[in-house]
């Protein structure tokens, strides 16, 4: 398994460096050949006293690569009359941003001016989903920071709300397949969804049909219309800190708790790669690292930040 992953990610640097991506695998070989070790090491360390950071880190690379391609502007400030991605709507739940910070700060000591935070982002989001159980991969490195972030772009972002052919306009936009959507909707398999995400799915004058009613039921329990606690929400699977593809066999019970998650279902290609992750874990890991490096090898950055909440 480790050696077809290991395959598969040579033959997506290959196809990229065809392309005339400046993307590598050893791009910081000379640079600072001990990037890679000093980020996993505080990703690790961050995990340790929190075990929603992995989840946190995931998602936060998602939300970068979708918004102006993989160049860290989610991890940009807002300034003056800017107001930056991060403070966007569907970010503003996003956090962990302390454990990028850390990282730079570690790598700058040793070698100032040379990683981005982009790469150190991309980095971390691959060690998350190794600590979680999940597969790992060699990242392609030498993105670029951006200079650059709005709030008003971030609605761009794929909504929990969405419909298949919202996500696949969204999705293909971006260059990215229907088996890009699935195997990348996996990532869902971490982490915690608040009530707000999925409240119109669950109201009992207008339920959605596509919901198993038990489960609505049950959730109803935990997010009611009124009196609702401040942060109340669910797990997105029963193992929410585990990397693995107990998010598909909910799907297909009808327990997701995203409308744009059992919107899978509604397309013969999705739904037979849905099918197909939930008996078969190792193909499921094989299309997320695949998928994974043809997403985070979207670039648009111009800089390497010296401190990743702000331009140079």
């Amino acid at each position: 398994m480790a050696f077809r992953v290991a395959f598969l990610t040579s033959l997506l640097i290959l196809s990229m460096s065809s392309s005339g991506n400046a993307l590598s695998l050893n791009y910081y070989e000379k640079t600072c050949p001990d990037a890679e070790w000093i980020i996993a090491a505080a990703v690790k360390a961050a995990a340790a006293k929190d075990k929603t950071v992995p989840a946190a880190l995931l998602r936060m690379h998602f939300h970068d690569c979708f918004i102006r391609g993989c160049d860290a502007s989610v991890l940009l400030n807002s300034k003056g009359s800017n107001k930056a991605e991060k403070d966007g709507p569907p970010n503003v739940s996003l956090h962990a941003f302390y454990v990028i910070d850390n990282a730079k700060k570690q790598v700058e000591a040793l070698c100032p001016g040379v990683v981005s935070c982009a790469d150190i982002l991309a980095l971390a989001a691959r060690d998350a989903v190794v600590l979680s159980g999940g597969p790992t991969w060699d990242v392609p490195k030498g993105r670029k920071d951006g200079r650059t972030s709005k709030a008003s772009e971030t609605v761009q972002l794929p909504a929990p709300t969405f419909n298949i052919s919202q996500l696949q306009q969204s999705f293909s936009q971006r260059g990215l397949s229907m088996e890009d959507l699935a195997a990348l909707s996996g990532g869902h398999t971490l982490g915690f969804a608040h009530c707000s995400s999925f409240q119109s799915r669950i109201n009992t004058n207008n339920a959605d049909p596509t919901i198993n009613p038990s489960f609505a039921e049950s959730l109803r329990d935990i997010c009611p219309i009124h009196n609702q606690a401040k942060n109340a929400g669910a797990n997105m699977d029963a193992s929410s800190a585990t990397f693995d593809n107990t998010y598909y066999k909910l799907i297909l019970q009808g327990k997701s708790l995203f409308a744009s998650d059992q919107a899978l279902l509604s397309h013969p290609e999705t739904k037979n790669l849905v099918s197909k992750f939930a008996s078969l874990h190792q193909s499921f890991n094989e299309a997320f690292v695949k998928s994974m490096i043809k997403m985070s090898s979207i670039n648009g950055g111009q800089e390497v930040r010296k401190d990743c909440r702000v331009v140079n």
